[in-house]
C-alpha cells in the first residue's frame, strides 16, 4: 500500500546464473530474490517464501515432494510493427516432425538454452494445435521447480521473440484448437524413498491419502490453478479434464497415475495451466496432500472410463471443477483450507482482482455475443 510502500529485495545466491541469450561481454546474471520489510521481517506477500514454509512443514512431519511440470505454449507470428497476431507459426499437429513442425529448431534453441542455465530438458515435442508446442525439463524440489517454470517461461517468450514470434501460454487462445495445459507432476518422498514407487509397500497408502488430500481440496483451490477468465474455456475439451476423479494411466481424469518405473513414478494433476503463480499453487498441493495423510482420507474408486466421450447424464452424480472464474472465486473466498496457506491480505487482494477481471469479462460478454455467434457460423 501507498502509506507502507518500501519493501527490499534479498536475492538469493544459489539461484545466480547467466543469461545464454545475452551477450559474451558484458554477460547479464539474473537470481531470485526474498521479499522484506525494511526491518528485516519477510513480506507476508512474497508467495516464494510461503512455499517455503509449506516445504518445511511437510519435511518435519516426514514427507517431501518433488515436482515436475509439462507446460504446453503456442507461437503466433507477429504483424509488421511486431505485434502477435492469431496465425499460428505452423500448421503441425501431435509429435509431428519437419517440414510439418516449423518449431523444432525453435524449441531445440530453447532446450540448449535450458541446459546452459543448468536445467536439464527430457522432452521437446510438437503438440496436437498448430503452432503449439510442449518442452518438459528434470523433476526437482517443489521451489527450485516454481523457480525454473519462472524461468521457462521467460526464456520461451525471449526465444520466440529473437525469432520474429510471439509466444503464448494462454489456456484457450483458439477457441476452435487445443488448449495449453501446466501438467503438474508430484512424487511423494519418505526417508528418501519415492512412494510411489513401490506399491506393495506399506508405505504406499500415504500416497492415496494425498491423492484422496488433493480431490478433497481442489474444488476451493482451482481459483489459483486455473486463475484467468479464459482458463475455463479449457476445462472439459480437448483432453483436459471436466470432472474430479482419478485413474491409472487414463487422460481423461483430473489425476493420473501414470504408467512409469523407478523415481519417474508419480501422480500427475491435469487441471492446471500456466496462468497460475506456481509457488502459491505448489503450496496449496502439497499442503491439501499432506491434509489428507494427516487425516487419514479415504481414496475413491477410480473412474476407469473415457470420460471425454461418456454421455453426461450417465455421469451425473460425479462431481466437476468450477465451470468459470466466477465459481472458483466463490468457492475460494469461504475456504478455511487456503488461509492455512495464504495470509488473509494476500486472500483478499488476490480475490479482489480475480472479481474486477470477471465483472470486466461480464461486461464485454454479452456487448460481442453477437459478433461471437457471427464467427463461429463462417467457421
Amino acid at each position: 500500500n501507498v502509506e507502507e510502500s518500501d519493501l527490499l529485495l534479498i536475492p538469493e545466491a544459489s539461484t545466480m546464473y547467466l543469461l545464454p541469450w545475452r551477450m559474451q561481454h558484458g554477460r547479464v546474471v539474473r537470481f531470485f530474490c526474498n521479499i522484506k520489510h525494511p526491518d528485516g521481517r519477510n513480506f507476508e506477500g512474497d508467495c516464494r517464501n510461503i512455499l517455503k514454509q509449506v516445504i518445511k512443514e511437510s519435511r518435519d512431519k516426514g514427507f517431501v515432494c518433488k515436482i515436475g511440470c509439462e507446460s504446453e505454449f503456442y507461437l503466433f507470428e507477429q504483424d509488421e510493427f511486431g505485434n502477435p497476431t492469431m496465425i499460428p507459426y505452423d500448421r503441425g499437429t501431435y509429435c509431428d516432425i519437419y517440414p510439418n513442425d516449423r518449431c523444432e529448431n525453435i524449441r531445440r534453441d530453447i532446450c540448449l538454452s535450458l541446459e546452459e542455465m543448468g536445467i536439464k530438458t527430457t522432452s521437446s515435442h510438437h503438440e496436437q494445435g498448430p503452432g503449439q508446442n510442449e518442452i518438459d525439463y528434470e523433476y526437482s524440489d517443489a521451489l527450485t521447480a516454481a523457480d525454473n517454470l519462472i524461468s521457462f517461461r521467460s526464456l520461451v517468450k525471449t526465444k520466440a521473440c529473437e525469432n520474429g514470434l510471439f509466444a503464448s501460454f494462454m489456456p484457450k487462445p483458439l477457441n476452435i484448437e487445443c488448449g495449453s495445459g501446466l501438467h503438474i507432476n508430484i512424487s511423494l518422498y519418505k526417508d528418501g524413498v519415492n512412494l510411489f514407487k513401490d506399491k506393495s509397500s506399506d508405505n504406499y497408502k500415504y500416497t492415496k491419502k494425498f491423492l484422496a488430500g488433493i480431490l478433497n481440496r481442489i474444488e476451493e483451490i482451482t481459483l489459483f490453478l486455473n486463475s484467468s477468465t479464459n482458463s475455463y474455456a479449457r476445462l472439459g475439451k480437448d483432453k483436459a479434464p471436466k470432472y474430479i476423479t482419478w485413474s491409472k494411466e487414463n487422460r481423461s481424469q483430473l489425476i493420473r497415475i501414470p504408467a512409469s518405473k523407478g523415481d519417474r513414478c508419480r501422480m500427475e494433476l491435469r487441471s492446471p495451466d500456466s496462468s497460475c503463480n506456481p509457488y502459491i499453487a505448489f503450496a496449496l498441493l502439497i499442503k491439501a496432500g499432506i491434509e489428507g495423510i494427516e487425516n487419514n482420507l479415504e481414496l475413491c474408486e477410480p473412474k476407469n472410463i473415457n470420460l471425454f466421450e461418456i454421455d453426461e447424464n450417465k455421469v451425473n452424480d460425479l462431481k466437476k471443477l468450477p465451470q468459470d472464474l466466477n465459481e472458483a472465486i466463490n468457492l475460494a473466498k469461504d475456504s478455511e483450507f487456503i488461509k492455512t496457506v495464504l495470509p488473509q491480505k494476500t486472500i483478499e487482494n488476490y480475490i479482489n482482482d480475480k472479481k474486477k477481471e470477471w465483472d470486466i469479462y461480464s461486461s464485454i460478454t454479452d456487448k460481442f455475443k453477437a459478433e461471437k455467434e457471427l464467427y463461429f457460423e463462417v467457421l
